[in-house]
């Protein structure tokens, strides 16, 4: 199985305020690449937000803004690609708003979103948060809310999904997301 896992975390409530980003790139199964950033979102930060993924406005001054990121990772984003995250509208959602706020066009990709995936596949779970699948899949998730950690995770319980059930039965939840 080959694809690619995303997460961003945001400075505040707003969708156009990602503050970091990772990037898994899977390929035969394996993650055999990863990427992660700071990122400047020019944007205040929230009391709230910094208590859940301690990411401050200090660590990210010198940091490189969406825009200047974008060129590097844009390739991945396109129909031959298929992108998973977890809670992928949330996401998606920081990805366009991100690139609207830059005045840089959103691409069309496929995705697929592993709380969807793990809702359907793992019912009897007490809840679909990423680490409550992680735990459920014996995947070590070694810090919620820090982006590197949840991309990694998400792309595993895809894997832990696909050799499961196979991809004849995931595929159905794919969507293109433009």
């Amino acid at each position: 199985m080959n694809f690619i896992a995303m997460d961003f975390e945001t400075a505040n409530f707003q969708a156009s305020s990602a503050c970091s980003l990772a990037i898994a790139l899977i390929n035969n199964n394996q993650i055999i690449d990863t990427f992660y950033t700071l990122i400047n979102p020019q944007q205040p930060f929230n009391r709230k937000n910094i208590a859940i993924h301690h990411i401050s406005p200090k660590d990210v001054e010198d940091a490189p803004t969406f825009a200047q990121i974008w060129p590097h990772i844009a390739p991945l984003f396109d129909l031959n690609h298929l992108i998973t995250a977890h809670n992928a509208a949330f996401d998606n959602r920081v990805l366009k708003a991100t690139l609207t706020a830059s005045n840089i066009k959103t691409p069309t990709y496929n995705c697929i979103d592993t709380l969807r995936t793990s809702r359907r596949f793992y019912p009897d779970l007490p809840n679909h948060k990423l680490n409550t699948v992680s735990q459920a899949l014996n995947i070590d998730l070694k810090q919620h809310h820090n982006a590197l950690f949840d991309t990694v995770a998400c792309a595993e319980i895809l894997l832990k999904t696909q050799a499961e059930y196979g991809w004849e039965q995931i595929q159905p939840l794919t969507k293109i997301v433009s």
